[in-house]
């Protein structure tokens, strides 16, 4: 089977990407089993290196991601997958995209972009 290479790392970075807009989503990891969950299910699985075991995107919050199109990159270390974002927020902090802080190159300074699309109290009551 073709695609990314984890005889060379155990980890491979993923990109999501709305499939519609274009928009970058979010950079998480996969491993071999998250790989192959994602392409056996069309929902798209991750690997958690803070909970150390598979993550399916949208477990707790219901925001899932359903697989539209997945590539990977010439070296075989990093895949792209072109999502459906479902719920409308990718990111754990309530925003539609994890790269919602723009930081202003002269001054360094950071600012916040975009709207909350959930309130993260009301979603993770742990």
């Amino acid at each position: 089977m073709d695609g990314p290479d984890f005889s060379k790392t155990e980890l491979v970075p993923a990109i999501a990407q709305d499939a519609e807009t274009g928009d970058v989503l979010m950079l998480a990891y996969m491993n071999d089993a998250a790989y192959a969950e994602t392409l056996a299910t069309r929902r798209v699985c991750y690997y958690s290196r803070s909970r150390q075991r598979l993550w399916r995107k949208g477990e707790e919050s219901g925001h899932v991601q359903h697989l539209k199109q997945i590539y990977y990159d010439c070296d075989a270390d990093t895949v792209l997958v072109k999502v459906e974002q479902v719920g409308g927020a990718a990111c754990h902090e309530g925003y539609r995209s994890c790269f919602f802080r723009e930081i202003d190159p002269d001054t360094g300074n950071a600012k916040v972009i975009a709207e909350r699309v959930f309130d993260p109290a009301d979603v993770y009551k742990k």
